[in-house]
């Protein structure tokens, strides 16, 4: 009985490992956002869904910008995170 629990419980451990999502909407695209204008055209199929990766950009107002984007099972992008960096004169 001890060792069908076990592996019970190491299967849905192991199955709750390969489910990934993410609930949250998302943050709003502003200018130059990757999705913006939309999803890009072109597929990321070389990465697997639920993989992230950073874009940084200048926005409107000259604010340098970091944003964290999230693979969907269809492969759209979801913006899951962003940050304003603070601007910096003169090399501080």
């Amino acid at each position: 009985m001890k060792p069908a629990v076990i592996g019970l419980v190491g299967t849905l451990v192991l199955a709750g490992c390969n489910t990934v999502s993410y609930g949250g909407p998302g943050l709003e695209p502003i200018p130059g956002s990757i999705t913006y204008s939309g999803q890009p055209r072109t597929k990321l199929t070389k990465s697997p869904p639920g993989s992230s990766f950073p874009h940084d950009f200048v926005d409107q107002y000259g604010r340098q910008v970091e944003e964290t984007y999230i693979i969907q099972p269809d492969r759209s992008l979801i913006i899951a995170h962003r940050q304003y960096k603070p601007i910096r004169f003169f090399g501080d």
